[in-house]
């Protein structure tokens, strides 16, 4: 989104006549919690169609429905596939775990529900699939679908894809990017769903490589055609509820990536990085430019003007709040910044205006099916140490423009 947004309107509602769109979320902790903080935002700020918290759904029926009052959602509920087929339903909002994705957004598509899904889109490449082929195919019924990769909706970023579609980087040859956490790096940690395949699908490359893989493919607007990779267990065993459990997942990934515009890319994550807490870190080297992007200071862009003359050159600092920015026209005055849980609500107004509009929203499930082919390509050179892999996806499978 490149123009300016304006706060809240009382135009006339594209529904008006009919009730507000029914929302069910699927899933309330760390993700269900910023995705209600989301809903629960977005209408006083941006212009959207009406819409309900209607029911908000999980496995444990105390929790859900302490979660479901402290978030304000109208109800909870345990059964997802109850749900799922009630009338009054029109969005499915997945936050679940990545072992239930496929079965919910596959259900819930075949239900005429538009339906919103957190990354990465699946824990295997199978699942994936099906997914993109049932969200292609309800969208042929009107029924949109989208994957929750927030970091395109953080307004520095947005700018650093409009700079380099503008070619103010000129040709870029090479990007780095990493992704560091360090709430792993005591061996004494308890285990967690997030530690066990069956559960997570993978660890550090799923969870946050897929973050930065999105945002290579998303600011380059290219595709990936070369990957190797190498994945490593720091910590093979840790404290479970019956005693010792062994890890099963990746603690740290590396990837080299090669674009199909000629670029190329390092990746680098891990959440054994002591001292790093959340630190989503890009660097972008055009022939005309450069971009710096630091997650820790999300509102600020670096940005080096290779054109000018060499005295004169140098990053310099771009406060990224100006209401010409892409989507802080909706916020505060210049100088008064935003933060983390911003992306979220800019997410579901992008979600909730491509419904409004028939128009299918990005990051598509055919987008997050392109990063997962990506990381299974990073599992495959991993497992056979050292090799390349080969990737020709479909034209169809091909990124799209970001909103």
């Amino acid at each position: 989104m490149t123009t300016q947004e304006t706060r809240r309107s009382a135009r006339p509602d594209a529904r008006r006549g009919t009730r507000p769109l029914g929302v069910a979320m699927i899933g309330y902790a760390f993700m269900g919690k910023a995705h209600s903080n989301a809903w629960r935002n977005v209408a006083s700020y941006f212009d959207v169609p009406s819409f309900e918290r209607t029911v908000l759904v999980g496995r444990d029926k105390v929790q859900v429905a302490d979660a479901a009052a402290t978030y304000g959602w109208a109800e909870s509920a345990t059964d997802w596939r109850a749900v799922v087929d009630r009338d009054d339903i029109d969005i499915v909002d997945i936050c679940a775990p990545g072992w239930m994705h496929a079965e919910i957004a596959l259900a819930a598509l075949e239900a005429g529900k538009h339906v919103l899904v957190e990354k990465p889109l699946a824990n295997t490449m199978a699942e994936a699939e099906a997914m993109t082929r049932a969200a292609q195919a309800a969208r042929t019924r009107g029924v949109q679908s989208m994957i929750g990769f927030n970091y395109r909706r953080v307004p520095a970023l947005a700018l650093a894809k409009e700079l380099i579609a503008e070619g103010r980087l000129g040709t870029v040859r090479h990007i780095r990017a990493s992704y560091l956490q360090d709430w792993l790096t005591d061996a004494q940690a308890p285990m967690t769903w997030r530690l066990r395949k069956d559960a997570a699908g993978s660890g550090a490359l799923g969870d946050i490589a897929s973050h930065a893989i999105d945002q290579v493919m998303f600011l380059l607007g290219e595709g990936v055609t070369e990957v190797s990779g190498r994945l490593h267990t720091f910590v093979s065993s840790r404290p479970g509820e019956h005693g010792p459990e062994d890890v099963t997942v990746d603690d740290a990934a590396w990837a080299t990536l090669s674009l199909t515009g000629g670029a190329i890319a390092s990746v680098e994550v891990s959440r054994m990085a002591t001292g790093q807490k959340n630190s989503l870190k890009l660097e972008i080297y055009g022939d005309k430019g450069a971009l710096l992007f630091d997650l820790e200071n999300l509102n600020e862009l670096g940005f080096l003007d290779a054109t000018a003359p060499a005295r004169e050159q140098g990053f310099r600092r771009i406060l990224v709040n100006e209401p010409d920015h892409p989507y802080m026209g909706a916020w505060w005055p210049q100088g008064h910044i935003i933060g983390w849980e911003h992306t979220f609500t800019h997410q579901i107004r992008d979600f909730l205006t491509a419904i409004d509009g028939g128009s299918a929203p990005s990051p598509s499930f055919e987008e997050g099916l392109a990063v997962q082919r990506v990381l299974a390509a990073v599992e495959e050179s991993a497992s056979a140490k050292s090799s390349t892999v080969q990737l020709t996806a479909p034209v169809s499978d091909s990124p799209a423009e970001g909103a």
